[in-house]
């Protein structure tokens, strides 16, 4: 299966970095978004991203400029994928809203297209069905910062062809990406996995007043060597995102811990607007977090 044309559906945190990044590597992409408003904050966005590109990958003007040219942007969903051979959903993580889109997605986009969910959360047989194309459909999940933290998670559902498994792996490393392909489902993939138990246990020991976001992240960045503490990475990742993961965990399991770290999170954070990096502040504010300072370790 050749891959020539993808579409990113959602322009958010991570969606505009996977259209880039795929951009960059020579394909025609499309981004979709729901109106025109939120495409202009993408292209926004990939005006920072390519400073970004020059920085780190040492880019050239020339490769930036093919970069701009392979990019397209579109609020109609007919539109944008009326010849995509990939489209990779990115829009928010919340299962309705998920399920809408691919309801809608099946019955605009060819046949030959393969869906392909970068949930970071949320099991692919969880919609498999919902997307009218089981076969063809399972997860792409990247970290964020995609042109530095280069992985690609591939995922597949049990009804997943293994010909559209081995075509996703083979995209990602079309893409720079370090292929990382799961034998079977697992929520949170090996990332996810590894991460939301740390992000979770910072936020639980910060909201029953253990320590404080500064003393937590230092704690790991001294005992460990990482650059960065759990707080900091959640800033990055987004802290509607967190807020989500913990309301859905909440729900689920009826955890009266789990509910204290999102009302906390929707009082100190969500209802103020501090949103992260992507807001100029959450739990530290920005473009000069704090965890920065040559004295932060001291």
């Amino acid at each position: 299966m050749n891959i020539k044309n993808v579409t990113i559906a959602g322009s958010g945190v991570l969606g505009y970095q996977i259209a880039f990044q795929t951009a960059f590597h020579g394909f025609n992409v499309t981004v979709y978004d729901i109106n025109d408003e939120v495409l202009e904050k993408a292209k926004s966005r990939f005006n920072t991203l390519s400073e970004a590109y020059k920085t780190d990958l040492n880019a050239t003007q020339e490769q930036l400029d093919q970069t701009f040219k392979n990019l397209s942007y579109t609020s109609d969903l007919k539109e944008a994928v009326k010849d995509a051979d990939l489209v990779i959903e990115s829009v928010p993580e919340n299962p309705s809203i998920k399920i809408d889109f691919y309801k809608k997605l099946a019955a605009v986009a060819p046949q030959k297209t393969i869906f392909a969910s970068n949930s970071s959360t949320m099991l692919p047989s969880k919609f498999a069905e919902s997307t009218g194309r089981p076969t063809k459909f399972a997860a792409l999940h990247f970290a964020n910062e995609i042109w530095k933290h280069n992985t690609a998670e591939i995922m597949g559902h049990p009804g997943t062809d293994p010909e559209v498994f081995d075509t996703l792996v083979a995209f990602a490393k079309s893409i720079g990406m370090v292929a990382l392909p799961l034998q079977k489902e697992q929520p949170g993939y090996i990332v996810n996995s590894l991460l939301v138990p740390l992000l979770g246990a910072a936020l639980d020991l910060l909201v029953r007043g253990v320590a404080d976001v500064q003393t937590i992240d230092k704690t790991w960045m001294v005992a460990t060597g990482a650059p960065t503490g759990p707080f900091a990475i959640l800033d990055v990742v987004g802290i509607t995102t967190a807020y989500n993961i913990n309301k859905m965990e909440a729900e689920k399991t009826g955890d009266s811990g789990k509910q204290q770290v999102v009302n906390y999170l929707k009082e100190n954070f969500i209802d103020k607007g501090k949103l992260g990096v992507a807001s100029g502040e959450g739990f530290y504010t920005y473009p000069n977090p704090s965890f920065k300072k040559a004295d932060f370790l001291k």
